[in-house]
């Protein structure tokens, strides 16, 4: 479930703007870039990036200025993760807790298209970009990635680290395990599970719940692949 405790409301902007870091120049960066500009509240510091063939150059008007260690540079930013998959955005959330960096850190980075009903409250790290509709009471974990178009109805429940790319549509009371991934315009019919690591594929069509660390595609959806433990 998404523990609502300690949350941090996204915030409006107070006249300064305050700084960002951006976590990975690849990815979903550009439509981060363009969200936070829109947005207005934050100025982009830089992107951070681990790739050092990345460092020094520009991204749209922006610097790579160094790794996730240059993080310690500039203790007055938050950040956003740009990954576009959950278990990537997790894997840099956990090196950024190990460096020390709290959940009060990370901004929800929301385009101005997108309006945030009362009773949703997005959590740390959580990017919304255009266009995205919410309806009644979504609950949305961290470091969860909205692409343009989607559309939660009343009582979804998006765990940490989910993915949902563009024009993805869930009915009411769908729940959305941990790092899953739903594709382009797939589809989730009212009080569907999906599970935690579960693969939708674009275009797809759930009507029945999808077990977690499966990849199902198609409509109806059914199972293309079960993920097994390695040896």
């Amino acid at each position: 479930m998404v523990d609502r405790r300690n949350r941090v409301p996204a915030r409006e902007p107070t006249g300064a703007k305050r700084p960002i870091l951006l976590v990975g120049s690849n990815g979903m960066a550009p439509e981060v870039l363009d969200a936070v500009r829109a947005a207005g509240s934050h100025e982009p510091a830089g992107f951070l990036d681990d790739d050092a063939d990345r460092h020094g150059t520009w991204l749209d008007g922006v610097p790579v200025i160094g790794g996730l260690d240059a993080v310690t540079l500039h203790p007055d930013a938050e950040l956003v993760l740009c990954a576009a998959r959950g278990g990537a955005r997790a894997s840099l959330a956990a090196r950024l807790t190990t460096a020390g960096i709290p959940d009060a850190r990370y901004a929800v980075v929301r385009h101005p298209s997108v309006d945030v009903p009362r009773g949703c409250t997005p959590g740390p790290g959580t990017v919304l970009l255009a266009h995205v509709a919410l309806a009644g009471d979504v609950q949305i974990g961290r470091h969860v990635m909205v692409m343009p178009n989607a559309t939660l109805h009343h009582g979804a429940v998006l765990e940490d680290f989910v993915t949902l790319a563009a024009g993805v549509s869930l009915g009411a009371r769908v729940h959305v395990g941990r790092w899953a991934y739903l594709g382009m315009n797939a589809s989730v019919r009212e009080r569907v599970r999906v599970g935690a690591d579960a693969v939708l594929g674009m275009g797809a069509a759930a009507v029945r719940d999808v077990p977690a660390r499966e990849t199902w595609a198609g409509v109806p959806a059914e199972v293309l692949r079960t993920w097994v433990e390695p040896w």
